[in-house]
């Protein structure tokens, strides 16, 4: 029996599927949210597994803007509400995940949001009218389109011998008591792995911390996924020679004698069993993609871990299929934002924009500037100054400023790069794509170095302005790093900005 007939079906009430619900409400469209749980945010209330979250909440920023403020509030959704911003809900610049729980029910319920709980689904079909959604209970619902926003939802477990042996992470138990003078090892390197090894230096007797690849610190990778500082009290153990240890090595098996964990290491030497109490693999998490039929089974990337995307969040061959928030990693796997709330809350609304131009006629937002090189760089500076967009999907989210060879510029702001192909400007347009990045790091390049490089040169975090035309790309300019990010300065940035607009577009005469 058919429940409910809607334009955009959304499964999954977290961060990205409120964020998607709070958009499709504000433009006036019919939907509906899907989620398993009794209210909103049921991810938070079991991960992190030790309560505490990585995701900086900083209040004070010494600006009343509230859009630069966004680039140092890793947590809050995008509304118009200035209640809901997550900085009234938590003093903790590291604050605990209830406090999130609490925040997403609130966003949810204030904003009046068309959440559906109680309803999980267990098979999404499609035929030639659309989409055929079916709950645990039986409900059917049909729409025209579907954002899955579930999120990595099952454990990812490695393919070694013996590891349905292992303890998760997602069930394992985060009581140290249940650990006293044990030998324990963890198989992973990210953020889960420490935070459990961390919650184990009281009570455990070893704990060792392996993988086959050695481990990444965030401060050197800019990528927030890698080890964050908050976790890494474990490596002074190990440093130290406090009975830890971190191993750069793989599994080979896992076996159980006698009630212990005898496990086997691939060292350069040759393979070597190591004895433990316990074994835990904290390997992360992987998309569910079983609740889809044969009809619209999404291709899966990075080693079937997420759906695979265009550049426009669409599945690459479901039609009408598109995925929001943690999902969408796959479009800058280790890289950029997208896995974290306070990068995919603008790709939710990017995507939001594309859904506006694909089947409802509305254009990209966008203002005109007058074409000459002083408005034109004001402008790219005005943005790159104060857009949290900007800053928090480096690399992801560029802003488009599109001259044409008569008339005004128009300024579009915060397109994902990838999707810029599928724009349709003139080929005699000049079109510069304006983003926030980290360059490469020079090799040996040391974290804390302060040693200044040439603007494309340095790792430092730096605004680029890359030129088009004809869909080629013709010259790129990268602003000089600052210490405090005001890229304002007349000889480092005014200048060189109004010089690279006059050169790139000498034959349309500009100003």
């Amino acid at each position: 029996m058919v429940h409910l007939t809607t334009e955009y079906l959304v499964i999954g009430a977290g961060p990205a599927g409120l964020q998607m619900a709070y958009l499709l409400d504000r433009g006036g469209h019919d939907y509906v949210v899907l989620d398993e749980g009794p209210a909103p945010g049921g991810f938070f209330a079991t991960y992190p597994r030790h309560r505490q979250m990585i995701s900086n909440n900083k209040r004070h920023t010494g600006s009343r803007d509230p859009e630069f403020n966004l680039r140092m509030d890793w947590n809050s959704l995008l509304s118009d509400d200035p209640g809901l911003l997550f900085t009234r809900y938590s003093d903790s610049y590291f604050p605990h995940a209830d406090d999130m729980v609490r925040y997403l029910s609130d966003f949810a319920t204030k904003l009046g949001l068309r959440v559906k709980s109680g309803c999980r689904v267990s098979r999404v079909s499609r035929d030639q009218d659309g989409f055929s959604v079916t709950d645990e209970r039986g409900g059917t619902y049909r729409a025209r389109r579907v954002i899955v926003a579930t999120g990595v939802s099952i454990p990812n477990v490695p393919e070694v011998p013996g590891s349905e042996l292992a303890d998760h992470y997602a069930t394992v138990s985060v009581e140290p008591a249940d650990f006293t003078d044990q030998r324990v090892l963890i198989i992973g390197k990210g953020n889960s792995a420490l935070e459990t090894a961390d919650n184990l230096l009281a009570s455990a007797a070893v704990v060792h911390v392996a993988g086959p690849h050695p481990l990444r610190l965030a401060w050197h990778s800019h990528f927030v996924g890698h080890l964050r500082a908050v976790n890494n009290n474990f490596l002074d153990t190990y440093q130290l020679k406090s009975q830890n240890a971190v191993l750069d090595v793989g599994v080979e098996r896992i076996t159980k004698v006698d009630g212990r964990y005898q496990v086997a290491f691939r060292f350069t030497r040759g393979v070597r069993s190591i004895t433990y109490d316990r074994v835990i693999a904290c390997t992360g998490f992987r998309f569910d993609a079983s609740l889809f039929d044969e009809t619209c089974r999404p291709a899966l990337a990075i080693a079937g871990r997420f759906p695979e995307l265009t550049g426009g969040y669409e599945s690459a061959n479901v039609d009408g299929l598109y995925f929001a928030g943690t999902l969408t990693q796959q479009l800058d796997y280790r890289k950029s934002t997208n896995g974290f709330i306070h990068g995919f809350r603008y790709g939710v609304r990017a995507l939001y924009r594309i859904l506006q131009q694909r089947y409802h006629g509305e254009a990209w937002p966008h203002h005109d500037v007058d074409p000459c090189k002083e408005e034109l760089a004001a402008a790219i500076l005005e943005r790159i100054n104060r857009s949290s967009g900007l800053w928090q999907q480096f690399g992801v989210l560029a802003d488009v400023l599109v001259v044409p060879s008569w008339g005004p510029a128009c300024y579009y702001e915060e397109m994902p790069v990838s999707h810029l192909a599928a724009e349709e400007f003139a080929d005699s347009d000049d079109v510069f794509a304006v983003t926030l990045e980290y360059g490469p790091a020079p090799e040996n390049k040391v974290p804390f170095d302060g040693t200044i490089l040439h603007a494309s040169e340095g790792a430092d975090f730096h605004p680029v302005i890359r030129h088009y035309r004809a869909g080629e790309l013709v010259a790129t300019c990268h602003l000089a790093s600052d210490l405090e990010n005001d890229w304002r300065r007349p000889e480092a940035h005014v200048g060189p900005l109004e010089g690279f607009l006059k050169s790139s577009m000498a034959e349309h005469a500009v100003r």
